[in-house]
């Protein structure tokens, strides 16, 4: 609604009005209730129409296609060659270069041991090229969905005195997080994460990596007891009130790596073909730091370290699921939230990528994908996993083809399970909180912040609270109360709809909201509305209020200028998209309330649906009679005023 739309309505002109030729509001053609409830279902659940490609094909073709949609790879596997494969495998071993320390840091971060986080970088890779659509995402453990889980699980358990029960609330809330994926790609459900907004992502990535950062400062300082909390407050308090613990030789470390980490960041991401730079960093302050914490026997100088680590392949992991029990509720909950965020970050890479490159991702193919992925990783020690953005920008910078790329990268993690992990074992934690830090400081996106700034404010408003709810209050807490404020603003949009005063552009038929076109004037005798949302139960008491006080209003300017009053309440419900039985209802009782003063009300424009129920409604025809009914609001100003002047004349 227009503020104070009634104050800046222009004085009344004399408008010499053309007659013009009355065209008659057809109904639209007559459906089925069937019909229409399949029409509904489909454009709700099936706007991409994925059966289309189904039709008119034989039966074997049929069968092929179906095995197409559902496992990508058979769709582009038939015509790989070896040109793609020499492009996957130096895409494919440079993200192997990030993802092993990324896979070790993220499972620390998660308060998981590291062996989880390779664990978690070999199998789920291997179901995504098979399951997935986008050709550039590459797999992995992330750093927010890492944070989510072990932030919330530690609410209730602790990973240092029960370790064992620790890991297997992990894995449950994987399960429960792929199952509630899966779900929601194969009933169709992908719009409920649409309730998480652009506004409200870039506030919650942004409070998570500064809450992840804070976590490293244990790393980087070489502090023993710290918090267990997430907070500003607390992580900061614990810092500092344990400043005895700091170690020197640990700070000069994991400054020097950070430094060099964001230096390569910094090259990469001026020159994007120098990518390798950055990908191959983490990877190289690793073996460094190694090399340099064994030759100089760091642990004596109070550098602490990863330790030995399990050789082999993933064990499984099955009978380590909670599926009942006092923690049940914590596992779904936890699951269902880490799902929700890696799954969105998941899908918003996949299509930054896809555009890039000009080619169609299937969002419910990627939430059936990635929520397998989890499910069957949860069975043989894998924590949440997804498309993490620095991973698959790297990734597409390295020139991948095609989801090959996550396979060579899994099988050079699987090498690195076998054979190498012993020479990870006097890794020092500081460089991985290093590698942490270099990876999250890219999810604050100040320039998107201003530009949310910009161009809508409540927007910015509700990035804020997501922004401040995880820094300062919790994660999951921060994350719902920017969605509480989103769904808030819909249904502010939805209770109180923008209704405008309407006038004519002098010269022409056309009529524009008099608030914004100056140069619009009024038709005297009539008022001109236009009601651009749906009318339902949730606003119909406000439309009826607003409607007769800005009537009443015109009346009183009208009785002190000594012009003529309202003849004609005209309702232009173009942008009406649909109505229902209060809607209906409301449209009866504005016509009564204007007749008590000798005034019509008259409708433009009534779309599809609204025709329809306002036929059904009008048995008596105290809606819809045949002369309140006009395709177009300069059609209904042209016939009405020859009405006026032929009334006029009769007075006369």
């Amino acid at each position: 609604m227009e503020p104070n739309a009634s104050n800046s309505m222009q004085p009344d002109h004399c408008l010499e009005i053309t007659p013009m030729e009355v065209h008659k509001v057809v109904p639209p053609p007559h459906r089925s209730t069937i019909q229409k409830l399949k029409s509904r279902f489909k454009e709700t659940f099936f706007p991409d129409d994925p059966l289309r490609q189904f039709k008119g094909q034989p039966l074997g073709k049929k069968w092929i296609l179906a095995a197409q949609y559902f496992f990508p790879i058979l769709q582009w596997g038939p015509n790989y060659s070896f040109r793609l494969f020499k492009s996957d495998i130096v895409s494919g071993l440079t993200i192997a270069s990030l993802a092993i320390p990324q896979g070790i840091s993220y499972a620390k971060l998660a308060s998981l041991p590291p062996i989880v986080g390779l664990y978690s970088s070999f199998v789920p890779p291997l179901v995504y090229a098979v399951l997935g659509s986008s050709r550039d995402l590459a797999v992995g453990p992330v750093s927010i969905a890492s944070l989510i889980l072990g932030s919330m699980l530690k609410q209730e358990v602790s990973p240092t005195t029960d370790p064992l029960l620790f890991l297997q609330l992990a894995f449950s809330s994987t399960f429960f997080a792929g199952l509630f994926q899966a779900s929601l790609g194969l009933l169709r459900l992908g719009f409920i994460i649409d309730f998480l907004s652009k506004a409200t992502l870039i506030g919650f990535m942004a409070g998570a990596a500064i809450i992840v950062s804070l976590q490293q400062l244990k790393s980087l300082l070489g502090i023993t007891h710290f918090t267990e909390q997430m907070e500003l407050v607390p992580v900061l308090s614990s810092v500092f009130h344990n400043t005895n613990e700091w170690s020197w030789q640990t700070a000069l470390m994991g400054f020097c790596f950070l430094v060099f980490l964001l230096l390569a960041r910094h090259v990469s991401m001026k020159n994007p073909k120098l990518f390798w730079v950055s990908a191959g960093a983490p990877l190289v302050s690793v073996i460094l730091s190694t090399i340099l914490v064994f030759a100089f026997k760091g642990q004596r100088h109070g550098i602490s370290v990863i330790g030995k680590l399990q050789e082999g392949l993933n064990p499984p992991s099955w009978n380590m699921l909670h599926f009942r029990g006092s923690y049940l509720g914590l596992v779904v909950k936890t699951g269902l939230v880490t799902g929700i965020i890696s799954l969105t970050e998941g899908i918003a890479v996949a299509r930054t990528f896809a555009a890039l490159k000009n080619y169609q991702v299937d969002g419910n193919k990627e939430m059936m994908a990635t929520g397998l992925m989890n499910v069957i990783g949860s069975v043989i020690s894998c924590y949440v996993t997804a498309g993490g953005f620095s991973r698959s920008a790297v990734n597409h910078n390295a020139g991948a083809k095609t989801a090959v790329s996550n396979i060579i990268m899994s099988v050079t993690v699987m090498v690195t399970l076998l054979f190498i992990l012993p020479l990870f074992q006097y890794t020092p934690n500081v460089v991985l909180g290093a590698i942490i830090v270099t990876a999250v400081i890219g999810l604050i996106d100040i320039p998107a912040a201003c530009q949310i700034w910009k161009i809508d404010k409540f927007d910015f408003i509700v990035m804020l609270c997501a922004f401040f709810g995880v820094i300062l209050v919790s994660v999951q807490d921060g994350l719902a109360i920017a969605v509480g404020i989103s769904i808030f603003k819909i249904l502010l949009q939805v209770t109180r709809p923008k209704t405008v005063v309407l006038g004519n552009i002098p010269g022409t038929d056309i009529f524009r909201n008099l608030h914004h076109y100056k140069e619009a004037m009024r038709i005297p005798g009539f008022f001109i509305l236009s009601i651009e949302a749906p009318v339902n139960f949730a606003n119909t008491t406000y439309l009826k209020e607003r409607i007769l006080r800005w009537i009443d209003e015109y009346e009183t300017e009208e009785d002190t200028k000594r012009q003529s009053s309202i003849h004609f309440l005209i309702l232009d419900l173009s942008a009406v998209s649909s109505i229902d039985t209060s809607g209906v209802s409301l449209l009866k009782d504005l016509r009564k309330a204007l007749e008590n003063t000798g005034a019509e009300l008259v409708l433009v424009n009534p779309v599809g649906e609204v025709l329809e129920k306002l036929q059904r409604a009008d048995d008596v025809c105290d809606v819809m009679s045949p002369d309140a009914l006009y395709l177009t609001v300069g059609e209904a100003v042209a016939a009405l005023s020859s009405t006026m002047k032929g009334r006029s004349s009769s007075h006369v």
